[in-house]
């Protein structure tokens, strides 16, 4: 079976840092492109952060970018967003997703990490 699974969530005041993993197991994922979403309380799910199979590129949404930096370790079936500068409105839930589409990257989800953001 096919998982994602994040970790690194927590607590952090404003202008703080964190770093997410997103672990994949179940089979290699080389080839997938993966992702970052994230949905705060009572707002939709977004995409913030993508890089392709290879590690090569890289797209942010303009809320986050220059502030996180999203990378991937295919040895280690890891994906990592480094997140900086953190603001009380980036407190939400974050999941990591994977395609081999980078469109799709909904399609595989793992169960999310939250991140509070105190002021």
């Amino acid at each position: 079976q096919v998982r994602l699974v994040e970790s690194g969530g927590g607590l952090v005041q404003a202008g703080g840092s964190l770093r997410l993993s997103c672990t994949a197991s179940g089979r290699p994922f080389s080839g997938y492109a993966m992702g970052w979403f994230r949905q705060g309380p009572g707002q939709e799910r977004d995409n913030i952060a993508s890089i392709t199979w290879d590690g090569r590129n890289t797209y942010y949404a303009d809320s986050v970018k220059g502030r996180f930096i999203i990378s991937r370790d295919n040895t280690k079936n890891t994906m990592y967003l480094q997140m900086n500068s953190l603001k009380p409105e980036d407190t939400a839930l974050y999941i990591c997703g994977a395609d081999p589409d980078l469109y799709r990257l909904d399609r595989l989800l793992g169960q999310g990490t939250q991140v509070t953001v105190s002021s």
